[in-house]
């Protein structure tokens, strides 16, 4: 009897049946290559598998899901609370369609050093580039909530929100609130406390949110002997609550372990019979996982691990923006002797503006980080002969060939992009943008445009064109892609003309070529081209791009009719005096139809547009009908 998993391509079995049994991150990707699921597990083979077990109960949804799945990837991690943090991370990065009860969860909270002139320090779940320093994530809400209770109380920062900068202040601006009087804040709204002085604090607050509390009590303790000494009794009193404060919080914390160094760790594994390795980069930030790079490496023939391996950290430091306080390996780079690491060093020394330990770890954690990043990097090997076998397998449409040749295109057309714009007698003008890839359509990339700029009853196709390729490759721009390897527009050379202007407008003319397909002699026309190129009637190529500007029509027209049903259905409620379009579109929303509305009792309908409402519209649909006369 056939399984679930039978029907799944060979190599997918292949890769489930060699899946690692450590911890770590998974993610289930349709046969486009999109990520449908981004999941954790404690054994990544026995969960991964667990999906296509015919035995095991799943909702609707899922069901749906595990159908689409084409392929799998994973990434190895160290202990399940690494993989917990590094799943919401890709979850908000890639927002995978098939995570709707997780995207809808909080994301994990940080604590914010803000970028102000007296830096508040608060929770939050939003990460802003706005200069302002972030710290975690913490996945132990409770020990982030005794975080901040203990930098409110040993630190005594501000909590408002008002505008610090000095002209307010001098101008006295503002009074001292009740935090200043039971001694939570030092006033600096009223110039109380300068802002050197609470600048230290905030230097003060990093030193123990990186987990130096040792070092921090050292420092108050030497202040507050220094103001003893100088007879500030007070001052050096409160600096001692201070120390006796953070002592309370340290030793509650002792049972915490939290590593904050900057580090870069790197793995190599080497297929000698394939003729391939693979070089990991483990980027680690105050401890955290932040990411993982890999890169494949292909020619080794002849060439050392040692070899391979420095190769790869010149590249990766050469292209680096940001540089560690210590570099972990797995494989020694000088221990090929015609070989050594002294420019690298320098690099590296240069960059962080002091020496950077490159080192071979052991034993301990370092080299448990390293084991981690060589099991990343060997499963990424095996994952690459995979995907040659399945190269291997997989053909090229012979379309998109054609239509490479014919068009005398740089690179073969596996996405393209199709835009058609309609009206409906100059009104109700929207256009849609369909999305093919390697031939096909690729309805979860559609989109749909309701024209602004132009008028109802002065149809204008060029503006129209203009708007809708505007709106969609600024948009593209803003996100980097994905970006098409052809667009098509449904048109001549003025449809034609118009997107070209536009992209040239947008400075990414020339990043993918452009043509128009004209209806009426299904002519393809070239920017810069002044006759149309004619493709056979019969070739394959025409017809994947009508294939493509069909789907297109179909789309805008579909969408173009949904929108003219809901006005029509709308405005017969918009008559009835005092239902504004809002409480008409909830009457639509709750009843799914004009004739439902009419035909519900009053309380059904007070159960959605309140009493008030109900009888008016019940009056409405009551009253007898009116002479046409009167009507007329």
């Amino acid at each position: 009897m056939a399984t679930l998993l039978d029907s799944k391509p060979e190599v997918l079995r292949t890769k489930l049946d060699n899946l690692p049994t450590q911890p770590g991150v998974y993610k289930h990707l349709d046969a486009g290559g999109s990520v449908l699921y981004v999941g954790k597990a404690k054994n990544l083979r026995s969960r991964v598998r667990s999906y296509f077990h015919d035995s095991r109960p799943r909702d609707g949804r899922i069901a749906i899901m595990v159908k689409k799945i084409a392929d799998v990837e994973v990434i190895v991690t160290d202990t399940e609370v690494e993989a917990l943090i590094l799943e919401n991370n890709l979850i908000k990065e890639l927002q995978p369609r098939y995570n709707v009860n997780l995207r809808d969860d909080k994301s994990y909270p940080y604590i914010c050093i803000k970028n102000e002139r007296f830096p508040r320090v608060f929770k939050t779940r939003t990460v802003r580039k706005d200069g302002s320093t972030y710290y975690g994530p913490y996945t132990d809400v409770k020990q982030l909530n005794q975080m901040m209770d203990a930098i409110q109380s040993i630190f005594k920062l501000r909590t408002c929100s008002l505008n610090l900068d000095p002209e307010p202040i001098a101008e006295g601006k503002y009074d001292v609130c009740l935090q200043y009087h039971i001694e939570n804040c030092k006033g600096p709204c009223v110039g109380k406390q300068s802002a050197d002085d609470y600048q230290q604090t905030i230097d003060q607050v990093e030193t123990l949110l990186k987990g130096h509390t040792q070092e921090l009590q050292d420092l108050l303790r030497a202040e507050m002997e220094a103001q003893s000494e100088a007879l500030n009794f007070e001052e050096a009193a409160r600096l001692r609550d201070q120390i006796e404060a953070l002592q309370t919080y340290s030793d509650r914390q002792k049972i915490v372990s939290q590593d904050f160094v900057d580090r870069d760790v790197f793995a190599l594994f080497t297929d000698r019979d394939e003729g391939v390795a693979c070089g990991v980069a483990f980027v680690v930030r105050e401890g955290k996982m932040i990411g993982r790079r890999h890169k494949y490496i292909r020619r080794i023939e002849g060439r050392t691990d040692a070899e391979l391996m420095l190769s790869y950290l010149e590249r990766f430091y050469a292209e680096a923006s940001v540089f560690p306080e210590e570099v972990l390996l797995s494989v020694d780079p000088n221990a090929h002797p015609a070989q050594d690491t002294v420019a690298l060093e320098a690099l590296l020394r240069q960059e962080k503006g002091k020496q950077v330990p490159v080192k071979v770890p052991q034993r301990g954690e370092k080299a448990s980080l390293v084991r981690m990043a060589t099991s990343n990097a060997k499963l990424l090997v095996k994952e690459w002969t995979l995907q040659r076998m399945k190269r291997e397998r997989d053909r090229i449409p012979q379309s998109i060939k054609a239509l490479k040749e014919h068009l005398r295109l740089d690179a073969l057309p596996r996405r393209i992009d199709g835009i058609d714009v309609s009206h409906l007698g100059g009104t109700e003008t929207v256009a849609s943008c369909v999305v093919f890839t390697e031939g096909t359509p690729r309805k979860s990339e559609y989109r749909t445009y309701k024209i602004r700029s132009v008028e109802d009853g002065r149809p204008d196709d060029y503006q129209s064109m203009r708007e809708v390729v505007e709106r969609r490759y600024r948009r593209m721009l803003a996100e980097d892609g994905p970006w098409p390897d052809l667009l098509m527009v449904d048109g001549g050379k003025g449809q034609l003309s118009s997107a070209v202007q536009v992209l040239k407008d947008l400075d990414v003319y020339g990043k993918f070529p452009v043509v128009g397909l004209a209806k009426r002699l299904e002519e393809v026309f070239v920017p810069g081209d002044r006759d149309p190129v004619l493709l056979p009637k019969d070739s394959v190529a025409l017809q994947l791009l009508q294939k493509v500007r069909n789907e297109a029509h179909r789309f805008a027209v579909t969408y173009q009719r949904k929108r003219r049903k809901k006005k029509t259905l709308t405005s017969e409620l918009l008559d009835i005096h005092g239902i504004g379009e809002k409480t008409a579109q909830k009457l639509l929303k709750a009843f799914g139809s004009v004739q439902r509305v009419r035909s519900a009792d009053e309380e059904a309908l007070a159960a959605v547009v309140g009493p008030a409402k109900a009888a008016t519209v019940r009056a409405y649909f009551d009253a007898p009908p009116e002479p046409a006369e009167t009507t007329a």
